[in-house]
């Protein structure tokens, strides 16, 4: 299976490596650099090596795993570690990684002698149909999500859903949360077979990945710079976002996954697009019940409430310091730039509190 546009191409299975050492051996790229984290070295590194067939020099780079660690810091740490391996700007990253280091890897390219050539090899279900595919790369500014980036796309993007058997559960779950995201802005039917998990394959969750990613596609294609629609990928991201650097900076706070916030931001966003867009509230209790069958419910106060909307002004979505929300009028049906009154906010903070 192959996915191509005029967004980077993305590969499947056996055909992925085929066309990745296909283009090593065509390109006159001097050095491969290899960006993994901590788990990945452990798990899918030399995997992943043993399918590489090139006379390149193959150097290894490591960073922290974690969100935590998805900072400008980690970024210099790379950017040295390039300039030490004698990495020039015919060199090649390859990012091997969940989100973070897709999302990190891509921006240290982008910027490193003004923009190296990177490949994106997505190794948890978010990353497959999320950070890897669509150009955006970036960092956090301390606690606040992805503040830092640019938009650059990967010369190609691999798929190998065998790297998904290393995950625990909830990191599975963290990646369901953009396939619901994307069967809810985009197709009822793409919804409600990916809520439909009692008969889930492996190549089934392939198909589903394969559905996920083209969805995402055809939006970013048609908006790349994220002026309109490309801004409906950002359903449930705008307190999604707020909540999980909340949590990721609260002492007392468990963190949360990016696909736990998100879960969380969408019941949010579909309590927000009852009192906005005329949502069905049938739809609504449905569509909360179904994700808290899959997230577990976190608790949060109200004494959290306020720090939450507080975090909401520095969503990369604002302009002329007003918070946009992407709402819905319908499964299938968004609608972008929605100012909300905080006490609608609250409302919707206190229905998932009482969910």
């Amino acid at each position: 299976m192959t996915s191509t546009s005029n967004q980077a191409p993305v590969f499947y299975s056996e055909n992925a490596y085929l066309q990745l050492n296909d283009f090593l051996d065509r390109s006159n790229h001097s050095a491969v650099y290899v960006l993994v984290d901590t788990n990945t070295h452990n798990h899918c590194l030399s995997s992943f090596l043993q399918k590489l067939e090139t006379s390149k020099t193959i150097e290894v780079i490591e960073m922290d795993a974690g969100e935590e660690n998805k900072n400008i810091e980690t970024c210099t740490g790379i950017w040295n570690a390039l300039s030490e391996l004698g990495a020039d700007r015919k060199a090649l990253m390859i990012n091997l990684g969940g989100g973070v280091v897709t999302d990190l890897g891509g921006f240290v390219a982008g910027s490193f002698k003004r923009g190296i050539a990177f490949i994106n090899v997505p190794t948890s279900l978010l990353s497959m149909v999320d950070a890897s595919v669509g150009g955006k790369t970036g960092v956090d500014l301390g606690n606040l999500k992805n503040q830092i980036g640019i938009i650059t796309q990967p010369e190609m993007v691999l798929i190998d859903t065998e790297y998904l058997s290393s995950l625990p559960a909830i990191e599975i779950r963290s990646g369901l949360a953009e396939i619901l995201k994307h069967g809810l802005i985009a197709d009822k039917k793409y919804w409600e077979k990916a809520t439909d998990l009692q008969k889930l394959t492996l190549e089934d969750l392939e198909k589903l990945i394969a559905e996920s990613i083209e969805i995402k596609t055809r939006i970013v294609e048609k908006d790349p710079t994220e002026q309109n629609i490309r801004k409906t990928l950002n359903f449930g991201h705008t307190l999604g976002h707020a909540i999980e650097s909340y949590y990721l900076s609260h002492p007392k706070k468990e963190k949360l996954l990016h696909g736990e916030a998100v879960a969380i931001g969408m019941i949010m966003a579909l309590y927000i697009s009852t009192k906005i867009s005329n949502f069905p509230e049938s739809n609504l209790m449905e569509i909360t019940k179904k994700i808290l069958e899959l997230f577990q419910k976190v608790k949060i106060t109200g004494k959290d409430f306020e720090k939450i909307i507080e975090l909401l002004k520095f969503d990369k979505k604002n302009t002329h310091g007003r918070v946009n929300f992407v709402l819905l009028k319908e499964i299938g049906d968004p609608v972008i730039d929605c100012e909300v009154p905080n006490s609608i906010i609250l409302e919707a903070l206190e229905y998932y509190k009482n969910a």
